[in-house]
């Protein structure tokens, strides 16, 4: 579940830039805003996954 790793690093990565947000930083708050899209993007990966390890014939 490569996509799942992937999104725990980016959330991570964004960690600092959430708490300058909260410090009323607004270009912190836009770069919050595209890592939450990207974060979307790789949660309907992560998805997909999920339903190929469902579907796949067990050994």
């Amino acid at each position: 579940m490569e996509s799942f790793e992937k999104m725990k690093r980016v959330i991570a990565d964004i960690q600092d830039d959430v708490d300058k947000t909260r410090g009323g930083n607004k270009a912190a708050g836009t770069r919050v805003r595209k890592a939450m899209q990207d974060i979307k993007n790789i949660a309907q990966d992560v998805r997909k996954e999920v339903l190929e390890v469902r579907d796949s014939p067990t050994p």
